[in-house]
């Protein structure tokens, strides 16, 4: 017997987020009850990344971090809602009753995406989504040296000399018959022997 099953798609989202809930809130009760109580002022004070925590915690945040939370939000639960339509578009018990039912639910998810997509576009147009574009400046620092003095110096070609392996042949057997100096003198300390 072709039963249609009890639980829609839907419902089986209904029911994953009814047992994270339940769990989450289980495992919240269980630690406030078992765990130890033992306040004092440090465990109470703020916690700031391992600094200590000065002034009021009032402080202005940028209120782009929750646009951009919001966004992301709104198209995480646009893809809940396309994983069970996906499932049952391709369904051959359903194409099989009606042959318009692949179109209609193709339209029908056609028509939300374009709506969702619109209000990104919106959000984008107006500003919502961006930070603000820094302006690209040259930096300057105020020197007593002209600026014609870097141009000559840039100007400037230099030579440069060839490579010979027989100058650093002489330089490095110099350094090695120089006697090599310590810069500091080891001390060491003789345990006392007074038995």
């Amino acid at each position: 017997m072709d039963e249609p099953s009890q639980i829609s798609e839907y419902g089986k989202i209904l029911l994953m987020a009814i047992i994270g809930i339940l769990l989450v809130a289980g495992t919240m009760l269980l630690a406030k009850f078992l765990s130890p109580k033992n306040p004092n002022p440090i465990k109470l004070s703020t916690y700031e990344c391992g600094e200590e925590s000065k002034g009021t915690s009032w402080v202005q945040f940028n209120p782009r971090f929750y646009v951009i939370a919001l966004v992301f939000l709104l198209f995480d639960v646009e893809l809940l809602f396309i994983f069970p339509w996906a499932t049952v578009f391709g369904n051959a018990d359903f194409i099989a009753a009606d042959s318009r039912w692949g179109w209609f639910t193709l339209i029908e998810m056609g028509i939300f995406l374009a709506i969702l997509v619109v209000g990104l576009i919106y959000v984008w147009k107006s500003g919502d989504i961006s930070w603000i574009k820094p302006t690209h400046q040259k930096p300057t620092v105020s020197v007593g040296i002209p600026p014609s003095a870097y141009d000559q110096l840039n100007a400037t070609t230099y030579a440069v000399r060839d490579f010979k392996e027989k100058e650093i042949e002489e330089v490095l057997a110099e350094k090695a018959a120089a006697p090599v100096k310590l810069g500091f003198k080891p001390k060491f300390k003789k345990p006392n022997s007074e038995s």
